[in-house]
């Protein structure tokens, strides 16, 4: 199995950018998709996007498109999602995931998962 910790998640103004990342430890990283998920107070845990094993397909959740990239560097074990242009609504504890499968946006085919970062955007 695999242990993964996200960071640099923090507290950022509306239109500002972060990037978080997260560190995979245990089995070989490059056997699974990776996932970004996110939750908000009250809210069910959403996707935000998603990369194959190899890194050919992303997918993103519909209200991120255009803002947010997601990448991975298998050489570091490492896994990015480089976020721009922020709003208040994207505020919440966001949460790396791996997955056995190719690819997937549905967090219930992802098995593992970080303790979450919090991201805050101030409007």
């Amino acid at each position: 199995q695999v242990q993964l910790v996200e960071s640099g998640g923090g507290l950022v103004q509306a239109g500002g950018s972060l990037r978080l990342s997260c560190a995979a430890s245990g089995r070989t990283f490059s056997s699974y998709a990776m996932g970004w998920f996110r939750q908000a107070p009250g809210k069910e845990r959403e996707f935000v996007a998603s990369i194959t094993r190899s890194g050919t397909r992303r997918d993103y959740g519909d209200s991120v498109k255009g803002r947010f990239t997601v990448s991975r560097d298998n050489a570091k074990n490492t896994f990015y999602l480089q976020m721009n242009s922020l709003k208040p609504e994207d505020t919440a504890v966001y949460y790396c995931a791996a997955s056995d499968r190719l690819w997937s946006t549905n967090k219930n085919e992802y098995a593992y998962w970080g303790q979450g970062t919090q991201v805050t955007v101030s409007s």
